[in-house]
């Protein structure tokens, strides 16, 4: 059984294991504070019934799954045999390059090692080592067992080889891997999501519509379309012709909506009072816990639907 180590076992890592040890790959966790591979460990426990109710374990028993985690209190324990390393330490820049310097030092040469990262990029902390030419991002987006896209993203030394490598572990994972060609800030998917949260500052700010009216766009709207297909694919059947009928169709009219787009709002300015206000009469905090189980569960029940018309499809 190929092995699978988790370094960092907080609410990414925990994830991370769910989604190898389904694949059916040994998984081994380490973190620097004591506990927290047990903790995770016990959370996953929790976690399996769930999917198994919703058919998100691929027809495995929650007991099989989680036979196949473990924890290591060394991290060369941990590494030892490892084929990939997947790291999901903090957002802090010194942190990670003495974390990497070590797992650098310490796996073997031909293993994977993939950071989490969804701000840092790979360059910031790989450049000094030895062994950089195996090194990258693969930032998913939490859960990723819920959730399949994956962004690989190389820094300018990593390996053709390291990149395949991975490519063919996150599809046999079950994940979606997005290839990126190079390194950009903020990648692909938060570039993407902060151009929307921009403009969905810059609305509420206006005074153009509550916070509340945003996400009804979104959730009534947009994303109806957008939980089984791309920008690029929304449009190209948006226009009797496709892709190019409908920039011929409405380029001007998203040119001219640019130029209002270019001033950027605070969102710790005035407008988070409107924004907080707004989302603390709809979910009081106290019940921020709660929602964000009954936002998993909503997730379980859209990717087991998804899974479902896939298979039926042949897609």
């Amino acid at each position: 059984m190929a092995k699978v180590a988790i370094v960092g076992s907080g609410f990414i890592g925990r994830a991370w294991a769910i989604t190898y040890a389904r694949a059916g790959y040994e998984v081994t966790l380490w973190d620097k504070l004591d506990g927290a591979p047990e903790a995770a460990i016990s959370y996953i426990g929790d976690v399996l019934g769930d999917l198994e109710a919703n058919d998100l374990l691929n027809g495995q028993a929650p007991a099989e799954v989680l036979a196949r985690v473990s924890s290591q209190k060394r991290l060369a324990e941990a590494l030892d045999g490892a084929l990939h390393v997947q790291e999901n330490a903090p957002e802090q820049i010194e942190l990670k390059q003495s974390l990497w310097s070590e797992m650098d030092e310490i796996a073997d040469p031909q293993t994977i090692l993939a950071s989490s990262t969804s701000a840092l990029l790979p360059s910031k902390f790989t450049e000094h080592l030895k062994g950089r030419d195996r090194c990258l991002v693969a930032h998913p987006i939490n859960p990723p067992y819920l959730i399949r896209a994956v962004e690989v993203v190389p820094s300018p030394w990593t390996s053709d080889d390291a990149m395949e490598k991975t490519r063919q572990l996150m599809i046999k994972a079950g994940q979606q891997p997005i290839m990126m060609t190079g390194e950009i800030d903020g990648f692909i998917m938060n570039r993407l999501q902060g151009a929307l949260l921009e403009e969905a500052f810059r609305l509420v700010d206006g005074g153009h519509a509550s916070a509340e009216d945003v996400d009804i766009g979104i959730r009534e709207g947009l994303a109806a379309r957008w939980a089984f297909m791309g920008p690029f694919e929304t449009i190209d059947l948006n226009a009797p012709a496709g892709v190019r009928d409908y920039a011929q169709r409405y380029q001007g009219m998203f040119a001219n909506m640019f130029t209002q787009m270019l001033t950027r709002v605070n969102w710790d300015g005035p407008v988070m009072d409107a924004v907080e206000s707004n989302r603390r009469e709809r979910l009081p905090a106290n019940k921020l816990e709660e929602r964000q189980k009954w936002r998993d569960r909503r997730l379980m029940a859209l990717a087991s639907h998804k899974r479902q018309q896939e298979a039926k499809l042949g897609e």
